[in-house]
């Protein structure tokens, strides 16, 4: 956990500023994952810190979103169009 937290705090990941009273303080937790490799053996150890999203209000906690997302059928086009031109 010490780890992920030097990381975020070299990445400048966020900033403090000081609190109005019209906002509201989102909360966060950590989240403690076990990555294992194929044979099932512990490969190293994961602290992500997450927002708990649903204390947020669109446009004043936050004003896009953007998700690295793939939808299956895009993958599929690309893969056909490969099949095809092979």
């Amino acid at each position: 956990m010490d780890e992920e937290y030097s990381a975020l705090l070299k990445a400048q990941t966020w900033h403090l500023v000081p609190l109005s009273p019209s906002q509201n303080v989102i909360d966060n937790k950590w989240v403690f994952c076990l990555k294992c490799n194929t044979d099932g053996f512990i490969q190293w150890y994961k602290a992500p810190l997450v927002a708990k999203g649903f204390h947020q209000h669109p446009g004043v906690n936050f004003f896009e979103t953007f998700s690295l997302v793939v939808k299956a059928s895009t993958i599929h086009v690309i893969l056909s169009l490969v099949v095809t031109n092979e």
